[in-house]
């Protein structure tokens, strides 16, 4: 894993693009450590101590001290090591709103030492448990279908600390010694939102401010998620804040290499319509950008009226589903060229001959009803050229405060 350069005495320069112009902000990375007091610091583990009594029980006043220190150690700012901090000791508000929640009546199975656990769905590799606040991952496969690896999915988690990551309680193997991962319970995901409402534009930047920050926490270790998703987008309320989720069939430039070289990728990641197009011709050197075609597909669902997903694809298990889904790129954004997709040509099964020449939509035909400023962000993202794709890291490169307004995220000048 790249690790993360301890902040130096050097004075950093970020560049904020707004409506009229843009402003720079100078900010020496070492000052804010030096105006935190012992006393707030303290305060702070207190209040993450309190939240991991309720979820982690074990030693949680080291656990508090150890979250916290590497929150002071790893933010650049006085602001994200407040957000990290609150993060984890927000935690203690949502445990005691989903504690509430009804749960089933009837007695629910005993999973290694945790009783009364509930089935909540089903996957193709695991099925997933709730008991109390806490959720239960458990494999369901006596052996991996790769690239799913429930043990390098927790050698991975573990590395991870970012309020927009999902967080690994513990993990152990069952009484037929298959692995178990246990994270706090949370109530919804996008998808499930998606399926019940429209959702504003405000909350529409929230959601995605926090996606796009986790993104950026991954890509800078050169993490690729693969399996970007509306369901795999974990929500704590109706207004979230949003969470990343399923690190099952995830790629570490370190970890993953016995398995996966870097340019001998699995291509079969990915679920049905979200799924980044290099992998369905044959492109095992993929990077960090194939996570952005899913984030600019997820969010064209977001914002159109009613929600609607930018591509069709039968489910995984049907027949002809990779050859429609192509088909339905194609007619939506035109058949690729050796112009609009030059690193195509060097892949297995290049697009360009086989199939028959489809005109693209304009995007603003494709995302009717949505404002100028969420069809750029979609453009930017779902692209057939992947290094031509926006990275996270710019589109979280906006003011200190969180925004809130979708339009503060788009105008962004590239």
């Amino acid at each position: 894993m790249a690790s993360h350069p301890e902040p130096g005495p050097q004075t950093q320069l970020m560049r904020h693009h707004v409506r009229n112009g843009f402003w720079t902000i100078y900010e020496k990375k070492d000052m804010w450590r030096s105006n935190i007091s012992f006393v707030e610091r303290w305060a702070n583990i207190r209040k993450i101590k309190k939240s991991l009594e309720t979820i982690s029980p074990e030693n949680p006043e080291a656990k508090a001290i150890q979250v916290e220190k590497e929150a002071f150690n790893r933010s650049d700012s006085r602001e994200s090591y407040d957000t990290a901090c609150q993060a984890s000791s927000r935690e203690q508000s949502h445990i005691e709103t989903i504690a509430n929640t009804s749960e089933p009546k009837s007695p629910g199975i005993l999973i290694g030492k945790y009783d009364n656990c509930h089935l909540l769905s089903s996957g193709f590799c695991s099925d997933v448990y709730r008991c109390g606040v806490l959720a239960l991952k458990v494999t369901t496969r006596t052996h991996n279908i790769e690239p799913h690896n429930p043990k390098l999915e927790i050698k991975i988690l573990t590395t991870l600390s970012h309020p927009s990551i999902i967080r690994l309680v513990t993990s152990f193997n069952d009484s037929n010694g298959f692995p178990v991962l246990v994270f706090p319970y949370q109530p919804l995901t996008l998808g499930g939102v998606l399926s019940t409402k429209t959702l504003t534009t405000r909350l529409v930047a929230s959601i995605f401010y926090d996606i796009f920050s986790g993104l950026t926490y991954l890509h800078e270790q050169e993490i690729i998620h693969r399996d970007l998703k509306p369901s795999n987008i974990l929500l704590t309320s109706p207004e979230g804040p949003a969470l990343l989720a399923d690190f099952g069939t995830a790629w570490h430039p370190v970890l993953s290499l016995p398995l996966e070289p870097v340019s001998q990728k699995y291509i079969e990641v990915g679920t049905t319509a979200y799924r980044a197009p290099e992998t369905l011709f044959g492109n095992h050197a993929y990077g960090t950008s194939l996570d952005l075609w899913p984030c600019g597909t997820i969010l064209a669902e977001c914002l159109r009226v009613p929600t609607q997903p930018l591509f069709e694809s039968r489910e995984a298990c049907e027949d002809g589903n990779q050859l429609g889904l192509i088909l339905s790129m194609f007619k939506t954004l035109g058949t690729p060229t050796e112009e609009s997709w030059p690193e195509a040509s060097g892949f297995t099964t290049p697009p360009f001959e086989w199939y028959n020449k489809f005109e693209g939509k304009e995007w603003n035909v494709i995302l009717e009803g949505v404002d100028d400023f969420g069809i750029d962000l979609v453009s930017k993202l779902v692209v057939w050229e992947s290094k031509l794709r926006l990275t996270a890291a710019k589109v979280c490169a906006v003011p200190e405060s969180k925004p809130y307004d979708l339009l503060l995220i788009l105008n962004l000048n590239y």
